[in-house]
């Protein structure tokens, strides 16, 4: 199956290595696409080598076919999952917004490929009415959500916001798999 894994520019994106790799280990062909905050944590390079497979991360990269790279990525796809999914990434899809390849890629997957967003932020912006707006609204849409989880979170509070466990986002991903 061809994932599309998501990164957004949370300190969790590092888990995001780890996610690539287990899915590379299950036979995934997996393609990371970068937004550029995302790649101010985790280095294009690190995700290559992991998933064998060129990194998207800014419109400058999709000149490498005559078709434009996220909507040729958008076609292959079988799932979408963004880990972690900022409030921002959250606040893009939500509205039809699209300033970066990851949320090109979004709107142009057809609507029966499965989205899964495993949310990573402070907890009071994952609370904030927005955020709910815009998780209800995605959700409406039909995109899955996994997390977020409780315990320390990057800021120094404890809560709600944590990244989900990789094998819980693993998990979720079979599931989704699966069901396509």
């Amino acid at each position: 199956m061809t994932i599309l894994l998501g990164i957004t520019g949370s300190i969790a994106a590092y888990k995001a290595a780890d996610l690539a790799s287990q899915l590379v280990k299950q036979g995934h062909e997996v393609h990371a696409v970068l937004t550029r905050a995302g790649a101010e944590f985790i280095t294009p390079l690190t995700l290559q080598t992991l998933t064998r497979q060129a990194v998207l991360v800014s419109p400058g990269d999709e000149k490498l076919s005559w078709k434009p790279g996220h909507i040729d990525l958008a076609d292959r796809a079988d799932l979408l999952v963004v880990a972690p999914a900022t409030a921002n990434v959250l606040g893009n899809f939500a509205n039809g917004l699209a300033p970066d390849p990851l949320a090109s890629i979004y709107l142009a997957l057809p609507r029966s490929t499965p989205v899964l967003l495993a949310p990573a932020m402070n907890g009071k912006m994952w609370l904030h009415p927005a955020t709910q707006r815009n998780v209800a609204r995605l959700a409406a849409d039909g995109c899955t959500f996994v997390g977020p989880a409780e315990g320390d979170l990057a800021c120094g509070y404890e809560g709600l916001g944590r990244l989900a466990p990789v094998d819980e986002i693993l998990a979720r991903i079979s599931q989704l798999l699966a069901n396509a």
